[in-house]
């Protein structure tokens, strides 16, 4: 068995889960989530915990197993608490604001860049080297703070760009001039 799959998801009180064949519907105190899962993989509810099954010891099914169980616990904690990632911006004059259709950057180029969050994803900026991803989907989330990093990836000579809260950016030594 899986060590993953096996280990049965509890749901908080306040959230319902609705399953309906290999369609799963979770609604919490943050919002709804909905998900199909592979066809092989049944997953029911039994006192108040989820638990997620798999036909065969097949390869297939063993990538699955573990891989459904970990998608519907993220569901669960995503309607409950929801997911956020921090991104941070370093670089003299490299900023980023907060527009009412997401975010607004400048990261040195002859240009300021528009990203247009997508629904379910609220951004912020505390101050303007700071970017705040938070929403209920950590799937989402990730690829929207994929996104935001990938417009000015942290360089390895001076560390400028935009990297995620806590990423060490190996630095490199620049040309060695003289003679």
């Amino acid at each position: 068995m899986s060590r993953i799959g096996k280990r049965p998801i509890p749901v908080p009180a306040g959230v319902t889960v609705a399953i309906t064949g290999n369609h799963v519907k979770v609604t919490g105190p943050k919002g709804e989530l909905a998900r199909t899962l592979p066809t092989d993989i049944t997953v029911s509810q039994e006192n108040g915990e989820i638990l997620v099954k798999r036909p065969s010891d097949e390869e297939k099914h063993k990538a699955l197993h573990g891989l459904s169980r970990t998608l519907v616990a993220n569901m669960v904690d995503g309607v409950t608490t929801g997911f956020k990632k921090t991104l941070e911006i370093s670089g003299v004059g490299y900023k980023a604001e907060v527009r009412p259709y997401g975010l607004q950057l400048s990261l040195g180029f002859s240009h300021t860049i528009e990203y247009k969050s997508p629904a379910g994803v609220k951004l912020t900026a505390p101050n303007p080297t700071t970017v705040f991803v938070e929403g209920m989907s950590k799937e989402l989330v990730g690829q929207v703070a994929a996104e935001i990093r990938s417009f000015r990836k942290p360089e390895p000579y001076k560390g400028k760009g935009v990297k995620y809260q806590g990423e060490v950016v190996r630095r490199k030594a620049g040309k060695a001039g003289g003679k």
